[in-house]
């Protein structure tokens, strides 16, 4: 039964009245209706910033990542609800995995960044703090703090869950609440999700909002504290960018838009190669794979002059073997576009490529289909072109058909390979198949510059390559120019889109406190009791240990390089060590290192568990038979990542400031040392 869709504001589903109805894709079916009611924008601001920032500021970065790890393990244990809705929208099995499985692994993705990488807090220390006067009391060094705003994500119709999830993931890390804004085309698949992910229990309220329909006068209300993120056409981005209230406020605008991606097959290929199957496969696999409605599909296929025939031939002959239909039956490997309108657009955009592009294969809704009812379906042809001259054939640069259709173009060398390229005006990704480093090495140093991400494929990493259209959220998807300018993933640059970065100038002392992180020159706590000796609990960031002292000998050296096998000259050639910069013969860096562990190292069985790792390690100066070492040990960051071992004691994570000195006072070697250690409770 037909029903009618609703959005969720202010903590309230709103929406009885139908208005705009929308078609399954597969069948031209009544699949839902959106409501007519009018949302209040005013309302679901203040909501979020009244309730959803302060439920999301009540947590930590720690605990918000685990919200994200149970929502997406919520989502999916209830995974095959949202597949069947996904059908309408004219996606595959293997469609529908990319956006809700794909969709719940960014939010396990960001959880995993979360837990791993930020600190307890709402605060992060951007470091490394910097000596900014003579005599150590004066320093800087930034921060990110949550921007106390509210995040709206507009969103395209091609993938309904995951284009709603990778926005969210980030900015719920981030202690942002969101206002998500999907495509009317699809938002049926949208508002399901949305329903799952309330029914969970997992998100504070506030959260996350809901809007089905237009965003009336929503950007009209926001504030220099807010954030719009976009996906969609470049057009409809620009126009969003020059947005009186967000111009006026500098409100921050991210956007991710489609563009005209490219596909190079390199030089050195011939038919011959893997390579060469692999890029028809590739652009074969771009054209079909949600019926060529993405954002990263490739548009156009740039192959040497002398190939051409030969990639042709074997694109339109794996095309033709797609089979094309209802997703519901076995064998169809392509299904419909997501709504009868993006289908005539499709159809128009191609009418204006073949004013400028030979048609070699599809063109048309005009196809064979498989499955009932499927003659009212939004389908269209796979579809290949091919231009001969494309460096004096702009159309081909510009006129994007947002389906499954890809332009052939041919090159002379390699310099008019990336000319071509460069026509796209910016792009998300570019991929190059060849299996010489040297094409790689130039191709790449040039053509980066007009994208956000480049795929570089040959037979080595097609085994686990995700492909040309994969973005992942450890890696940046946006791009320049017609592309957006965006970032709208990468990892925890993502994250820190939302929040903002502040300077800071003070003491290192001051520095320390705000940042909740010890920073060399800030005051020390001399504790009586051994630092390694207290529970995570106890432990107070600038606790300290100043350790007694060690002359290191000829016998330190022998016994090292015994151990270890190290014989570098330095520790044991006489002559050459006075021939070196350092005149003498050194101790190895790591004997260092390894000596001051035994100077700090508390050895009874105590709160310190496991040391497991460490960082910024640095050998600042050598250290000669006969000088004397001392260590300086200081808590300096402390993260719970509220977990516990198989017996349910809690555990934390503290770092801990290593400052080696010789008997002059000298640091000779710098480092973090990251241990696990036990909570008292």
């Amino acid at each position: 039964m037909t029903h009618t869709l609703q959005s969720y504001i202010a903590g309230q589903w709103l929406g009885q009245q139908s208005a705009q109805t929308l078609r399954s894709a597969i069948n031209g079916q009544t699949v839902a209706t959106t409501h007519a009611e009018a949302i209040d924008f005013e309302s679901a601001l203040h909501h979020a910033r009244s309730v959803g920032l302060k439920n999301l500021m009540a947590m930590d970065f720690q605990e918000r990542a685990q919200r994200l790890k149970a929502l997406a393990k919520y989502l999916m244990d209830h995974k095959e609800a949202l597949y069947a809705i996904s059908a309408h929208t004219g996606a595959t099995k293997a469609d529908s995995w990319i956006d809700i499985e794909g969709g719940a692994g960014t939010l396990y993705a960001y959880a995993g960044m979360g837990s791993n990488e930020l600190p307890s807090g709402n605060v992060i220390h951007e470091g490394p703090a910097l000596p900014l006067g003579k005599k150590g009391g004066f320093a800087g060094t930034h921060i990110l703090v949550p921007r106390g705003g509210v995040a709206v994500h507009i969103n395209a119709f091609n993938f309904p869950v995951w284009g709603l999830l990778e926005k969210f993931a980030p900015s719920f890390l981030a202690g942002m609440p969101c206002i998500g804004k999907p495509a009317t085309a699809t938002s049926y698949l949208t508002e399901a999700a949305v329903r799952l992910m309330l029914d969970s229990g997992l998100l504070p309220e506030g959260s996350l909002q809901l809007v089905i329909g237009g965003t009336g006068d929503l950007l009209d209300k926001l504030d220099v504290s807010d954030v719009v993120t976009f996906t969609g056409s470049a057009d409809t981005a620009a126009k969003l960018r020059v947005h009186p209230n967000l111009v006026k406020n500098s409100i921050p605008f991210n956007a991710e838009a489609d563009s005209l991606n490219c596909a190079i097959l390199g030089p050195d290929v011939s038919p011959d190669d893997e390579e060469f199957d692999l890029f028809v496969k590739e652009v074969a696999k771009e054209i079909t794979t949600k019926a060529g409605q993405k954002c990263t599909a490739i548009r156009r296929a740039i192959v040497p002059a002398k190939h051409l025939d030969a990639v042709a031939e074997k694109l339109i002959a794996r095309l033709s073997k797609t089979v094309v239909g209802d997703p519901s039956v076995e064998g169809v490997r392509m299904g419909a576009l997501a709504s009868h309108a993006q289908r005539d657009d499709v159809a128009h955009k191609v009418d204006l490529l073949k004013q400028h592009a030979k048609l070699l294969l599809g063109g048309s809704a005009d196809l064979k289909l498989v499955g009932e009812g499927v003659d009212q379906g939004a389908f269209f042809a796979p579809t290949v072109l091919v231009c001969v001259k494309p460096l004096s054939t702009s159309a081909v640069h510009d006129v994007e058909a947002f389906g499954p259709v890809s332009t052939l173009m041919p090159y002379a060398d390699v310099e008019e390979a990336l000319a071509i390229a460069k026509l796209g005006k910016g792009s998300l990704v570019g991929s190059l198949v060849t299996h010489d480093p040297a094409v790689a090495v130039k191709v790449v140093h040039a053509a980066a510059a007009w994208h956000g991400r480049m795929l570089i494929l040959d037979r080595e990493a097609a085994v686990e390559s995700t492909g040309h259209g994969s973005p992942l959220p450890q890696l940046k998807h946006g791009g320049p120019g017609r592309a957006g300018g965006g970032e709208e993933l990468g990892g925890l640059r993502a994250v820190t889109h939302y929040m903002q970065r502040t300077a800071l100038q003070g003491s290192p002392t001051m520095l320390a406190a705000i940042t909740g992180e010890y920073m060399r020159g800030a005051k020390v706590n001399d504790t009586p009791l051994h630092p390694f000796r207290s529970y995570f609990e106890e432990l107070q960031i600038g606790d300290s240990l100043l350790t007694h002292r060690r002359t290191v000998t000829e016998a330190d050296v022998v016994n090292f390089g015994g151990i270890s096998g190290d014989y570098f000259y330095m520790h044991f050639d006489e002559e050459a060590a006075k021939n070196s910069a350092f005149g003498k013969r050194i101790a190895h860096g790591y004997f260092v290192l390894s000596a001051a562990a035994g100077l700090f190292v508390s050895p009874a069985v105590g709160p310190v568990l496991a040391n497991y790792g460490l960082d910024t390690l640095r050998f600042v100066k050598p250290v000669g038979i006969g000088d004397t070492i001392q260590a300086r040990l200081t808590a300096k960051r402390k993260i719970d990542r509220r977990k516990r071992d198989a017996n349910g004691v809690g555990q934390g994570v503290v770092v801990w400031d290593v400052e080696v000195t010789n008997q002059l006072g000298e640091v000779v070697a710098s480092y973090d040392i990251l241990t696990l250690v036990s909570k008292k409770h």
